[in-house]
């Protein structure tokens, strides 16, 4: 912690005074010429542009609330593909305790050019729509009217909060040019801040001091950037919000009269605080309720993983996430017990608190879900945190435990809990660990087909996946079935029928269907053309970006992927041609692909086969992945033919 001080002090006796000509909070007038604009300076094929955003948080004197400013000037370019400028939504936030966030003041305007006259259209109460996002989450969503390619979107709206401790992230980089943004956070000194600044790019103008702002001594933190590019986001990447420039900041301390009030700023501050949380450490302490839930049977379990696998499979089975997140249990014990359903930190809090009245270590597992972004372990706080999994000690083995999905087993948790790094919260002591998941998955996928008389290819097709794969593909299935088959007519442009899909008795999830089509095979002359793969091949390079990767490439799971297509050929036909087999390995064999093509018993055989061994991988592994995916590109878009006799 005193190397974070130290860095903290050097930062800002450095930023002091670095922009003492910089105005920052003066919106600039509006200007004709940006109706008149045609592309960005900065990025030319940009479809919007920011032509000034300021985000402005403060501490009210008066009422102590947290005071949230936002105004934005945006250039449409090209309306189509700037349809996420269209709209604006207000987020507000009710603990239902009698605290609740307020929209005071909101302005927006729509410019266009008519002739040489600038028109402007307001936004009215018509285009805006609230809706209740949870119980404690209300939006508040605005459509712009009259969006053109040339328009200038103008809007600012205030919200004040009661909420201090954590003032919201933003981040500097999104995916459209700025001609300018800046960010402004003011404090009275008796507040003081922990100011969380990540990223690649520095500020062109940077303010950070102490000074008399609104009557009082404040504590003030200015930011400016001329000329940003658009974000560039790169595949195979977690999360790439993880890599902009951002800003946070979490309350430190208080000092009001002599009295010194001290809020997190150490992984152990956090244990201490959540350790005797009604909504936290005091549900899984308390084991007399749990008790009677525990299945029959289970004391007399000899092994302690058979006994963890069977009260996991109790909750699964009988409890039901409601896709919220949270490190805070939304409803408590008692009232899941009765209704069912709850947040991740109400299943996985009651899990751990079962394990522990069944003799098993288990203590929870604070994370920040892949969605919400990496940890910074060098800034600890509870901000960074948004959701809980359980982890156990069971034969000096350490098992992680998620119940939130049906289909998660010990060590085999949802692609949203792989975020790197976790905080385990011990009885007396709390820990940063790594989280990485080393089980392999698999996807195995084999279509038998007949070539008709009449040119149409039909035939069978399995789909079966095992581990991670087989977790993601059952969520998305409980999730809405009929999305989920419609799926595979959506990907393969095949007229697929009978889909069915089941889990199987070792855990893995199928789907099986008949298909048929008359588009896989060119009849020329006597010969029919067709690739083996049939419709499962890949023509497409998901590893062929120019530049240079900057970021870690990341698969989730380590997996192995098969096709596997077997084809009758039809009476009174010869093969005349055969794709060539093809295989290769990387040296460190952590990358390896294999293409087989086999003519036998009167069959054709193809296998199509890819295993990554690990989860993740530096980002110099790219030249080697865009080497082996242009062998399996140029290996699956291999024909065939077959003549008539």
């Amino acid at each position: 912690m005193k190397n974070i001080i130290t860095l903290l002090s050097l930062f800002l006796i450095s930023a002091t005074v670095f922009a003492q000509n910089q105005q920052f909070l003066k919106v600039p007038k509006f200007n004709k010429e940006d109706l008149k604009k045609e592309k960005s300076e900065i990025d030319p094929k940009a479809p919007a542009e920011l032509l000034y955003r300021a985000i402005h948080y403060r501490i009210d004197n008066r009422t102590g609330n947290l005071i949230k400013e936002y105004t934005y000037r945006v250039k449409i370019y090209e309306k189509e593909k700037s349809e996420d400028w269209h709209n604006l939504e207000v987020s507000l936030y009710d603990n239902n305790s009698g605290d609740r966030e307020v929209l005071v003041n909101m302005k927006a305007l729509v410019y266009n050019l008519e002739g040489d006259n600038v028109v402007e259209t307001k936004v009215d109460k018509s285009s805006k729509f609230k809706s209740k996002e949870n119980k404690y989450v209300t939006v508040s969503k605005y459509a712009f009217p009259n969006i053109k390619n040339g328009s200038v979107i103008e809007y600012h709206y205030e919200v004040s909060s009661p909420f201090t401790y954590e003032i919201p992230l933003i981040y500097i980089e999104l995916d459209i040019p700025s001609v300018y943004t800046e960010y402004v956070f003011d404090t009275p000194v008796q507040m003081s801040y922990s100011v969380d600044f990540t990223g690649s790019l520095s500020p062109k103008y940077k303010i950070v001091k102490e000074d008399i702002i609104y009557g009082s001594q404040h504590k003030t933190y200015r930011f400016g950037y001329d000329n940003l590019k658009g974000f560039k986001t790169e595949k195979y990447v977690k999360n790439n919000d993880n890599y902009r420039t951002k800003i946070r900041a979490e309350l430190h301390s208080t000092y009001f009269g002599d009295n010194l009030k001290m809020y997190t700023s150490t992984w152990e501050d956090i244990r201490k605080k959540l350790w005797d949380h009604d909504d936290f450490g005091a549900l899984y302490k308390k084991d007399r309720l749990v008790k009677e839930l525990l299945p029959a049977g289970i004391a007399d379990e000899k092994d302690d993983l058979s006994k963890a696998n069977k009260i996991l499979d109790y909750v699964k089975t009988n409890f039901t996430w409601n896709y919220n997140n949270g490190i805070y249990a939304e409803n408590g014990i008692k009232d899941l017990i009765k209704n069912k359903t709850g947040n991740d930190a109400d299943l996985n809090l009651m899990l751990a608190a079962m394990f522990r009245s069944a003799g098993i270590t288990a203590y929870p597992i604070l994370i920040s879900t892949v969605k919400n972004g990496n940890l910074n372990l060098a800034f600890p706080n509870l901000g960074n945190f948004n959701y809980v999994v359980v982890g156990t000690e069971i034969n000096n083995r350490f098992y992680l435990f998620d119940a939130t999905s049906k289909q998660s087993q010990a060590n085999l948790l949802p692609s949203r809990v792989w975020n790197n790094n976790g905080l385990l919260v011990k009885d007396d002591k709390a820990e940063v660990i790594t989280m990485f998941n080393a089980k392999m998955s698999y996807g195995k996928y084999l279509t038998k087909a007949k070539i008709n008389d009449d040119g149409t290819v039909s035939g069978t097709y399995e789909d079966k996946d095992a581990g991670l794969f087989a977790l993601n593909a059952k969520e998305s299935y409980d999730e809405n079935p009929d999305k989920y088959k419609k799926q595979y007519k959506d990907s393969y442009a095949i007229d697929f029928s009978d889909i069915n899909s089941s889990v199987t008795n070792n855990g893995d999830f199928e789907s099986k269907m008949k298909f048929s089509s008359n588009s896989l095979i060119d009849n020329v002359g006597k010969k029919k053309i067709f690739n083996p793969l049939l419709f499962l091949h890949q023509s497409a390079n998901d590893f062929n970006d120019t530049e240079e990767r900057k970021y870690m490439i990341n698969f989730v799971s380590p997996y192995t992927r098969t096709k596997k297509v077997e084809i009758e050929i039809p009476e009174g036909y010869t093969v005349a041609d055969l794709p060539k087999s093809k295989k290769i390995t990387t040296d460190d064999k952590e990358i390896s692909y294999s293409y087989v093509v086999e003519n036998k018993d009167n069959k054709i055989t193809v296998t199509s086969e890819v295993k990554i061994a690990s989860a993740d991988y530096p980002k110099e592994y790219y030249p080697a992945f865009k080497q082996i995916w242009k062998v399996i590109s140029d290996s699956e878009s291999q024909v065939m033919s077959l003549i008539k006799k």
